[in-house]
C-alpha cells in the first residue's frame, strides 16, 4: 500500500511510497482503510523532534474511514463500518479511567513505540501508535469509533483530535463563564477550535493572537470579537480589560514564550489552560512569589480534558446543529501524492486544517 514516511528526525519532506503493508492484525484489533486525515500541527512537532517518536515513521493521527476487518474478540464495529481514529482510546481500567480522566489513559501509548507497519527494509512506525498518511493501519479495536452515515470522512477526521482538543479545551477544562474575557495565542486548526468552544460557553470577548493575518482573519469568522498581532496584545488587554487581564487565556502554541505571555496576560484569579505540545527541554519560568501571589489557575488539556468518546458525540450534535462550523475548518484538501505541499501550508500558516484524501 501507499504511505508517506519520514526517514530521519528533522526532515522537511515526505516520502510517498508504495512499498508498505499494516501489520500487527490479530485479536482485539481492526484493519481501517483511511479516507481522509487532517494534518496537525503536532504531525509537524513529531517530525522535527520537539515530541518524541522513533524514526522511520508514518505521521498523520486524526483519521476517518471505513473498516476492512475485525480480529478475534471484536464485536462493536464490524467490516464496512464507518468510523473515525482516537489516537488515545480509554482502556477504562486504569487508575485515570476509574477517576474518570479517561483522557490521561496511558495504555494507547503503550503500543507507540511497536512498529505497526513494515517494509521490505525493515519496520515502521506509525506516530502516536496510529499512523494514518496511509491507505491502511492496524489499530485497537477501542481506537476504532463508529460515525454516523451523515457525517462526512473529513469532518470526522477533525473530530478525532483538533476539534475535540480545542473545544474541549474550552468546554471541558476552563469551562468558560459566560459574559467573561478571553484571548486565544495561536489560531490554527486548534486554537480556532477554542474560539468556538468559547463562544458556546457565551463568552462576552474573545481575542484572538496569531501572526499570520490569514488566521486572524479566520479567526474573526469562527467567533473571535478581535483578532491582533502578537505585538498588539498588550494593547487589547488595555483597551479590553483595563490592564487587568483577562479571565481566560488559551496558549495553543507549545512553547514557553507564548505560555510566559499567556500567563502575563491572566488577570489575577484568572484561568491560563495550556493546551500545546511543546518540548521537554522548553521550560517555563514563574516565580514562586508570583505563583502564590497572583493566585492564576494554570490548567493544562490533554485531548479536551474530557472523555473523548462523549467529546465526539458532542462535536456530532453540536456541527449537526449549526452551532460549530467544522468544513471551514478545512482550508485546503489535497491528495498523499501533494503531502509535501500540505506541510508547507501548515508551516506557513496559510492553512488551518489540511485535509488529505486517500
Amino acid at each position: 500500500m501507499r504511505a508517506a514516511v519520514l526517514h530521519e528526525t528533522g526532515q522537511e519532506k515526505l516520502e510517498v511510497l508504495d512499498d508498505l503493508e499494516a501489520v500487527g492484525f490479530g485479536p482485539g484489533k481492526v484493519r481501517i482503510r483511511i479516507r481522509a486525515t487532517g494534518l496537525c500541527h503536532s504531525d509537524l512537532s513529531a517530525m522535527t523532534g520537539v515530541l518524541p517518536q522513533p524514526v522511520p515513521f508514518i505521521p498523520g493521527h486524526e483519521a476517518a474511514g471505513d473498516i476492512i476487518d475485525v480480529g478475534d474478540g471484536v464485536t462493536a464495529v464490524k467490516p464496512g463500518d464507518r468510523v473515525l481514529v482516537c489516537w488515545l482510546p480509554a482502556c477504562n481500567t486504569c487508575p485515570s479511567c476509574r477517576r474518570g480522566q479517561s483522557q490521561l489513559c496511558l495504555s494507547g501509548f503503550m503500543n507507540a513505540g511497536t512498529p505497526n507497519f513494515r517494509r521490505p527494509s525493515g519496520d515502521v512506525f506509525g506516530f502516536a501508535g496510529t499512523g494514518t498518511f496511509a491507505e491502511e493501519v492496524v489499530v485497537a479495536a477501542d481506537a476504532a469509533v463508529p460515525i454516523p452515515d451523515d457525517v462526512p470522512y473529513d469532518i470526522a477526521a477533525l473530530i478525532g483530535c483538533g476539534v475535540t482538543t480545542g473545544i474541549g479545551a474550552a468546554v471541558n477544562t476552563a469551562d468558560v463563564a459566560a459574559g467573561s474575557s478571553v484571548a486565544v495565542i495561536g489560531c490554527g486548526g486548534v486554537g480556532v477550535s477554542a474560539i468556538q468552544g468559547a463562544r458556546l460557553k457565551g463568552a462576552a470577548q474573545i481575542v484572538a493572537v496569531d501572526p499570520v493575518p490569514a488566521r486572524r482573519e479566520a479567526a474573526l469568522r469562527f467567533g473571535a470579537t478581535e483578532a491582533v498581532a502578537p505585538d498588539a496584545l498588550g494593547d487589547a488587554k488595555q483597551r479590553l480589560t483595563g490592564g487587568e487581564g483577562f479571565d481566560y487565556v488559551f496558549e495553543v502554541v507549545g512553547k514557553s514564550a507564548t505560555a510566559r505571555t499567556a500567563y502575563d496576560t491572566t488577570r489575577r484569579g484568572g484561568t491560563l489552560c495550556v493546551v500545546g505540545a511543546g518540548a521537554m527541554d522548553d521550560m517555563l519560568q514563574l516565580n514562586m512569589f508570583e505563583l502564590f501571589f497572583d493566585e492564576k489557575r494554570i490548567l493544562p488539556s490533554m485531548y479536551g480534558g474530557g472523555d473523548a468518546l462523549t467529546s465526539f458525540e458532542r462535536s456530532i450534535a453540536l456541527w449537526r446543529a449549526g452551532r460549530i462550523d467544522l468544513a471551514g475548518l478545512i482550508t485546503h484538501r489535497l491528495p498523499l501524492a501533494r503531502i509535501n505541499e500540505a506541510l508547507e501550508l501548515m508551516r506557513t500558516g496559510e492553512a488551518l486544517r489540511t485535509c488529505i484524501e486517500i
